[in-house]
């Protein structure tokens, strides 16, 4: 839950006076053109960046107030996976998800290696535990960075950009990991992306932010969007955005 968040770098205001709701078990999608405030506004919900005013709250608690073991409990109750994936070169795949529970649990090696298998398996990635991320497709770095994002059951998972330089297939395949686990897991997800096949295919709800305005211009289904929006700058991005991807996949 966001309230009142003013956010920006140094005299520039990106976001103001942006206030909204994430529903659990739902699929959020952070929506809108460069620039509009998306990553912005995913760092502050993250609590990786400090609102120069408002609040974020996670299961109640103000992300950027608590501090100690309080803050520590807030983050650990969710889990990130950034765009590139953030994996670390230098380690295996199960290397990689086995960190945060050598970080932040008590828990036997036997148990965190048993659990970080386990989360591979979830995304698909049975048999890959020892490979390098170098030997990974781009797809399967994604699936690793969202298994490691799970290594500690979080409750809410927050992506960035999960389909960016993927291709269509991938991308949908992405698309369908992302379903099951929001669906039979019971997780919930807050997504930043522009793919907007991917938005139509998994997004329960969407906030779409604008530049200009500073802030949220519209939310709710995405197809409702599509099809009955009036401002201009929704129409605009749903429209053009759809043609940008027909004219990119007719391409490949």
């Amino acid at each position: 839950m966001v309230r009142d968040l003013r956010a920006g770098y140094g005299d520039a205001v990106i976001l103001e006076d942006v206030s909204l709701d994430v529903f659990p078990g739902e699929i959020l999608v952070l929506l809108g053109g460069s620039g509009c405030g998306k990553s912005t506004l995913l760092k502050q919900m993250i609590g990786l960046e400090t609102p120069m005013r408002g609040q974020v709250f996670i299961e109640g608690s103000d992300v950027h107030a608590a501090a100690g073991e309080e803050r520590m409990r807030i983050l650990h109750s969710f889990g990130v996976s950034y765009q590139t994936g953030a994996l670390f070169g230098s380690l295996s795949l199960l290397e990689n998800v086995l960190l945060p529970l050598e970080e932040c649990t008590d828990l036997p090696k036997p148990l965190r290696e048993k659990i970080a298998r386990m989360k591979l398996a979830q995304v698909g990635l049975d048999g890959f535990e020892h490979h390098a991320t170098s030997e990974l497709s781009g797809g399967m770095v994604k699936r690793a960075a969202i298994a490691r994002a799970m290594a500690l059951d979080p409750r809410i998972l927050f992506l960035d950009e999960p389909s960016a330089g993927l291709d269509p297939v991938t991308s949908a395949e992405l698309d369908e990991l992302i379903l099951g686990l929001a669906r039979g897991m019971d997780m919930t997800f807050v997504i930043v992306t522009h793919e907007l096949a991917s938005v139509f295919a998994i997004a329960d709800r969407v906030i779409m932010l604008d530049k200009g305005k500073r802030g949220i211009v519209a939310q709710g289904d995405p197809r409702e969007l599509r099809d009955t929006a009036t401002d201009p700058v929704v129409v605009d991005f749903f429209h053009r955005h759809a043609r940008h991807e027909r004219q990119h996949y007719s391409s490949t």
